[in-house]
């Protein structure tokens, strides 16, 4: 339990553990507006793409030695950003970081599946996103701390030793896909399974449905330091708690997803959380555009989308693996790539509409709440559109 919820917060604590250094970072490295935005689109670049890969090969060979090649991986990337003199040189380390942890997220997801089945994946999904919540919640104030004691280098050098320490305690957690159901087709065929995925309605309304939320949360993630820090003056030792209490969202959204589940099932579930984050996102992008209510008209609803996902990512990507069995690493890399790479969308979206103040930001929100709420509303026809489509 203890390596895998390490393994699920390889994508969180890898970015938000240096959120409270942008700013820094960005003047150290004579980097323009919008550069610091773009090394969180480099990440999710790679972890997108990356999925795509380290899911077929789990379920060809195994998960422990596609995650382990994995971590060494995010460690060389994470040494590199701590050494680079340059936002460029920053972003291009970030991809290698970024290809490296996603073979963690994407095949622990895989190794619930193999351990507890269609039934419990789900409600232990929810319960380990709940303990690896810690990580995110952390992370900022942790990092926060360490740019002030020791410079943001120091962010990245203390990831290298994570991604250590988690390679000692993979050594001594045992294989969890034996060798009699691992897949036996060869991996040339991979894009063929995804071909099939693509046609599978409901394996795409799962991966629309976190996809467009997760646009939502890098925005978030994107343009709070500089909505917060810079446009609002918050100090940036203290940013981590306003981005901490939608880690705390999350986290009880997690245990109350685990509680409804068996009387309300996921559908339910996932429709309530995509009608709030809508909510949430058309409340930010009000406030930003009136400019009315201050920090906290914008930072409430921010910290409800965030918080709200306990309600759709567990229920998604076990929704859509239960569906399909057999190819729970393909699956689970499919959304995996989804999410990031709408992540990488809407992150990358922030950065390029920059222009100083929190609207871009909210814009984003918006939509991908929207955007959200429909693809769960109308699975059936934006399952049969995408189905066509493939």
């Amino acid at each position: 339990m203890v390596v895998l919820c390490a393994l699920m917060g390889f994508a969180s604590i890898s970015t938000d553990f240096y959120l409270p250094a942008m700013p820094v970072m960005a003047r150290a490295l004579h980097g323009g507006p919008g550069s610091m935005e773009l090394t969180i689109t480099g990440y999710l670049a790679g972890f997108s793409s990356g999925q795509l890969v380290w899911g077929p090969i789990g379920d060809r060979y195994g998960r422990k030695r596609p995650i382990a090649i994995g971590l060494v991986l995010f460690v060389i990337g994470s040494a590199g950003c701590a050494m680079s003199v340059s936002s460029a040189a920053v972003i291009g380390w970030r991809v290698v970081q970024a290809l490296g942890a996603c073979a963690g997220v994407v095949l622990s997801r895989a190794m619930v599946r193999d351990l507890f089945g269609a039934e419990r994946s789900g409600a232990m999904l929810s319960t380990l996103i709940t303990v690896m919540a810690i990580a995110p919640l952390v992370g900022p104030l942790l990092g926060g701390q360490i740019l002030l004691w020791a410079g943001w280098r120091a962010i990245f050098w203390v990831l290298v030793a994570v991604g250590l320490i988690t390679g000692i305690g993979l050594a001594t957690t045992p294989e969890t896909l034996p060798a009699e159901r691992r897949a036996t087709s060869p991996l040339s065929g991979t894009f063929a399974d995804y071909a099939v995925l693509l046609r599978d309605r409901r394996v795409m309304s799962c991966a629309l449905a976190g996809g467009f939320y997760y646009a939502g949360v890098f925005a978030y993630i994107a343009g709070s330091p500089s909505a917060y820090i810079t446009y609002f003056h918050v100090p940036a030792q203290a940013y981590g708690l306003l981005f901490g209490a939608g880690i705390i969202g999350i986290m009880v959204t997690n245990m109350a997803n685990v509680r409804l589940l068996p009387r309300l099932g996921d559908r339910t579930i996932m429709r309530f959380g995509a009608g709030a984050a809508a909510i949430s996102g058309m409340t930010m992008l009000l406030a930003s555009w009136t400019g009315r209510g201050g920090l906290w008209a914008l930072a409430l609803p921010g910290i409800v989308f965030a918080g709200i996902s306990g309600l759709l990512v567990a229920n998604t990507m076990a929704r859509a693996m239960r569906h399909r069995p057999r190819q729970a690493g393909t699956v689970s890399a499919l959304l995996g790539a989804a999410q990031y790479g709408f992540g990488m969308i809407g992150s990358g979206a922030v950065s390029l509409l920059a222009d100083g103040t929190p609207l871009p930001m909210a814009l984003v929100i918006a939509v991908g709440g929207v955007a959200t709420l429909a693809s769960i509303g109308l699975e059936r026809k934006v399952g049969a559109v995408l189905a066509e489509f493939a």
